[in-house]
């Protein structure tokens, strides 16, 4: 056994005797967490604020500092979530926890609660367009992932319209306006290194890992200058990183502006803005809402790429990963149900690549198009960019690792390796039909021993496991997991690099099928206006009920 393994399991013995300790005292406060009724040894406390509620006069401001308390806060139940639509609560079959802009509270899983046990942090930032989600939801528990010896927190942060508005009126008040989610989450983790050693973990020992949209917020605090020194690495799942996602501050705030004037002409200050209902705005944001990050300001100077290229990135350890049919809950989002509508689109579209990209992607027909489109997704909106993404991870001296989620969900066959679909594995809270399986198990329990040893040790190889190789542009090396977890290389790398198409179009992290944007589009999972290949307006992703079955 290593010396990096002995450490963790040596945690685990020590502290999974532990007798819990009395209220844990915060720089705001005294908090009482309560046991895991399944783990007594893992204690989990609940709703702690993190920032100041972000109503009134600061709504659309960066986060403040939580006010303090008088005597013990009882930590025993979770928080609502942030203003969103019932989509993605209806679709998973949970009750939507009751929203409220009073929503930036924090989870912590820990079993070495009051010992100076310098575990290793785990900070998760849940996915959702941006615009849906929270903190605890019931697949993200992380009593699992304490029992491997670290401390897991769970975040909150504000979204859609409440998050990611900019807005002139805004900009007019002393910077860029938007990306109030995105503060949020370093606020969060400024709050992880003021308080987090009282729950035995180290701050100068932490990892951000996120899905989707929380891996698009992994990028974007890698980049951003105002996370500095606030982690030390970085898990990316399946994040979509594409040029419709990250907006220069001026169009961001055009954007907003219009969208402000088509649902509440009325509102002509900032005061007027701040006036309106909540629940108006989330009923506006259903109709089409353009949530983007905002590039151009002192909280990400440039897009992402532009950084990382030049190495201005933070110099962290990375992993990043995409699925294999990352595209199958999205396939309704693109606009051709025939085979003569696939070909007359993509010859609209590229009339100088058509012939290039629909060899790349036939259609025999109709009935191929549902994998057609899956394809088209899997590459141009998540497998180029985190090939891009991690290929600019040579501009620094930290190392990179690729992975390659392949389990076909045992569920619902027809969703493949579907997007979110590794993240139970991750946290190894698998639920039938998957948790009765051998297959299933065992991948569970090497992707939470790979997770535990990067977040412990910068590198995710542990003994017992098959060797995870350090990606290079040059071969494109990866670890495969699914059926079999082992190395490969060259994932998708022929098509990927045929999307290329030329390098004068090779434009942003989707490139190739992201170039041409602006069509509209059906969107399965809710309202939404997208662009071709991806850029979204207003997404609301609505996801199978059984995601976490998957």
């Amino acid at each position: 056994m290593s010396d990096r393994t002995t450490v963790l399991a040596g945690a685990l013995v020590l502290f999974a005797s532990s007798v819990f300790a009395a209220p844990v005292q915060l720089d705001s406060g005294a908090v009482e967490g309560a046991a895991v009724e399944s783990n007594p040894a893992v204690q989990v406390f609940r709703a702690i604020p993190y920032a100041a509620p972000p109503v009134g006069e600061l709504r659309w401001k960066p986060p403040l500092p939580a006010s303090a308390w008088d005597g013990v806060r009882s930590a025993a139940e979770f928080s609502g979530a942030c203003p969103q639509g019932p989509g993605l609560a209806q679709m998973m079959g949970v009750p939507l926890p009751d929203p409220s802009e009073d929503c930036l509270y924090l989870n912590i899983w820990s079993g070495a609660v009051g010992q100076d046990a310098k575990l290793p942090v785990m900070v998760w930032i849940h996915g959702g367009g941006l615009s849906l989600g929270w903190g605890h939801q019931p697949m993200y528990d992380g009593v699992r992932l304490a029992q491997q010896g670290v401390v897991l927190v769970s975040i909150n942060y504000r979204l859609g319209a409440l998050g990611f508005l900019s807005h002139p009126l805004l900009d007019g008040e002393g910077g860029v306006s938007g990306n109030y989610g995105l503060m949020d989450q370093v606020a969060a983790l400024e709050w992880v290194q003021r308080n987090i050693a009282a729950f035995g973990g180290d701050p100068a020992n932490v990892t951000i890992f996120g899905e989707s949209a929380g891996g698009t917020s992994v990028y974007a605090l890698l980049a951003s200058p105002h996370s500095k020194g606030l982690f030390h690495q970085a898990i990316a799942q399946s994040a979509w990183v594409i040029d419709g996602n990250f907006l220069p501050s001026e169009r961001a705030a055009a954007s907003g502006g219009a969208w402000v004037k088509q649902h509440f002409a009325e509102a002509d200050s900032a005061d007027k803005l701040r006036a309106i209902d909540a629940a108006r705005l989330v009923a506006a944001q259903e109709q089409g809402f353009n949530v983007a990050v905002a590039t151009g300001g002192g909280f990400l100077p440039e897009h992402p790429q532009a950084i990382f290229e030049a190495g201005g990135q933070m110099n962290v350890p990375l992993v990043a990963g995409t699925n294999t049919d990352e595209g199958t809950m999205f396939v309704g989002m693109l606009p051709f149900e025939t085979v003569d509508a696939y070909k007359a689109t993509i010859s609209g579209m590229f009339p100088d690549h058509a012939e290039t990209i629909l060899a790349l992607y036939p259609a025999a027909d109709d009935a191929a198009l549902f994998q057609v489109k899956n394809q088209i997704i899997a590459d141009t909106w998540f497998a180029q960019a985190t090939r891009n993404m991690l290929a600019a991870w040579a501009q620094v001296s930290s190392p990179a690792f690729r992975y390659h989620f392949s389990r076909r969900s045992t569920a619902m066959p027809i969703m493949g390796a579907a997007h979110a679909a590794e993240i139970v594995y991750a946290f190894n809270n698998l639920r039938p039909p998957a948790a009765g399986q051998e297959v299933d198990q065992a991948l569970a329990d090497a992707m939470i021993r790979y997770w535990v040893q990067f977040a412990a040790t910068g590198n995710p190889n542990a003994d017992g496991l098959p060797e995870w190789p350090a990606y290079e542009a040059e071969t494109d090396l990866h670890l495969e997991l699914g059926d079999e977890v082992k190395a490969g290389a060259g994932f998708r790398k022929q098509a990927i690099d045929t999307l290329k198409l030329d390098s004068s179009r090779d434009v942003g992290f989707g490139g190739g099928l992201n170039e041409k944007k602006g069509q509209r589009m059906r969107c399965p999972y809710g309202r939404c206006r997208v662009g071709f290949g991806g850029r979204r307006r207003g997404l609301e992703r609505r996801l199978p009920q059984d995601l976490d079955q998957l």
